[in-house]
């Protein structure tokens, strides 16, 4: 993977509806600062808020099965998000497959591309 291949990943994933506001903020701080002396330290903040919001499967199993989750998204949609969290336990997956997440994953896998 490329660095703009790698980049256009974390706009996806700060565009995406599960990405939390913090790392939001980070996505946003990284790309304000490509091409300028800031980016080695902002890609360094992008990539340690990742490692703080990819979210493990048994967390993500607790969340969905609770009155926030109901809260957040309805009885209905809290119903499906709560069998894809147990599906995703059930197969023995590590993290949350959200976009987000999913992504997060990604751009952890290649941050020698953010830091070199």
């Amino acid at each position: 993977m490329d660095k703009q291949a790698l980049i256009e990943k974390i706009k996806t994933m700060g565009a995406s509806p599960s990405c939390y506001p913090d790392l939001k903020v980070a996505v946003k701080k990284y790309l304000d600062a490509l091409g300028t002396k800031r980016e080695k330290i902002a890609a360094e903040e992008l990539l340690s808020e990742i490692e703080a919001d990819v979210v493990l499967t048994d967390q993500l199993v607790i969340f969905a099965h609770s009155n926030s989750a109901i809260e957040m998204f309805g009885a209905k949609r809290a119903k499906q998000f709560a069998a894809n969290a147990d599906e995703l336990k059930r197969r023995g997956e590590k993290y949350c497959n959200c976009l987000a997440c999913t992504y997060g994953l990604e751009i952890l896998a290649n941050k020698d591309i953010l830091l070199g």
